[in-house]
């Protein structure tokens, strides 16, 4: 004869599905990183296989600083969502704001460093295989600082507007899971161009 033993009923929290909106991110997020290992395996493949100069040694310097601000952006734009989870729309705005600042001195840095690779060095797309990797590579992640940069500006727009609350913290949030992946991504690409590719 078998006895049986009640077990008390425990109350479980209520699943809910994630949001629509980090869903979508992280699938964009996936697809995008595939579309960089491409790119960085290109790379990595050609290293050193230019029959012409000039090489990475030659004309590649550690873009040390515009590194740091880039990177710092993550930071700022985590305090922005924070702000605005919390109603507070002027900080999230100035937080916004130091993120657009340090992301755009990455990108004129960038722009600096293209401009004497062009005109100093003579190294275009053309050139030569680091050439052509190396503005590809790069300029692929470039072109996704601009992307970010242009929505966080809008994201700083409504916030300055009074048209951003803290119901819309959760889309900044999405926002700024893009901007933490476009900073992780230069952490690769830092490392092969700058410091595997010399």
């Amino acid at each position: 004869m078998s006895t049986a033993v009640a077990i008390p009923h425990q109350p479980v929290g209520e699943w809910k599905l994630p949001s629509r909106g980090i869903v979508g991110m992280a699938c964009l997020i996936l697809a995008e990183s595939a579309i960089f290992i491409i790119f960085v395996v290109a790379y990595l493949y050609y290293i050193g296989k230019s029959l012409t100069g000039p090489t990475p040694r030659e004309v590649l310097e550690l873009p040390i600083f515009s590194t740091i601000c880039l990177l710092s952006s993550s930071i700022t734009v985590h305090f922005a969502v924070h702000s605005l989870r919390a109603g507070n729309v002027n900080r999230c705005a100035a937080w916004l704001a130091a993120t657009i600042l340090l992301g755009g001195i990455f990108i004129a840095a960038t722009a600096k460093e293209w401009y004497e690779l062009i005109y100093h060095y003579g190294l275009t797309i053309r050139t030569n295989l680091f050439g052509t990797t190396f503005y590809s590579l790069v300029g692929l992640h470039a072109s996704h600082v601009i992307v970010g940069l242009i929505m966080l500006s809008l994201a700083f727009i409504f916030a300055i507007a009074g048209k951003a609350t803290q119901a819309h913290s959760e889309r900044l949030e999405v926002l700024s899971l893009y901007w933490h992946f476009v900073d992780a991504v230069w952490v690769v690409v830092f490392t092969v161009v700058y410091i595997v590719g010399r």
